[in-house]
């Protein structure tokens, strides 16, 4: 029994000194911050002004190539929607908030096997055997789209 509790404790200390290692989440960029909370607003106008500028500012940042492609789609301007997930997913190709968005893009242009090519991708994107709330909202709006 006292092995037993010896190896318990050793393994959360290992776990808990590899989760002190984890990189702080890098602040986000005033534009960012403005665009999401026009987001927020649903000011989508806005938000595409304030993420505009942001890719610019640093046009590695898929997040914001996220953001303002889901902003452009919420404004009904598709390919520049397009044009926007499709950059966020070459800057990182398991981007689970752009596969998601970018399968409601496809069912918005009455696409719907291109959007269930991005559930697939959200399977395998997503950490727990293929379950997280991305995969979960794609999977509900696709069935959506096929009841209406």
């Amino acid at each position: 029994m006292k092995s037993l509790l010896t190896v318990i404790t050793l393994v959360l200390g290992l776990q808990a000194r590899a989760f002190a290692r984890l990189p702080e989440a890098k602040p986000e960029s005033p534009t960012v911050a403005a665009g999401r909370k026009a987001i927020e607003a649903k000011d989508f106008k806005s938000a595409v002004g304030n993420l505009t500028k942001a890719v610019q500012e640093n046009p590695n940042d898929a997040d914001a190539h996220t953001m303002l492609g889901y902003s452009y789609r919420k404004l009904g301007t598709f390919d520049k929607s397009m044009e926007h997930y499709q950059k966020a997913l070459k800057i990182d190709s398991n981007h689970r908030s752009t596969h998601e968005y970018l399968g409601e893009l496809y069912l918005d242009m009455n696409q719907p096997a291109n959007a269930e090519i991005q559930l697939q991708a959200l399977k395998k994107a997503c950490p727990f055997f293929g379950k997280c709330v991305e995969y979960d909202d794609l999977k509900e709006a696709i069935e959506k789209y096929k009841t209406n």
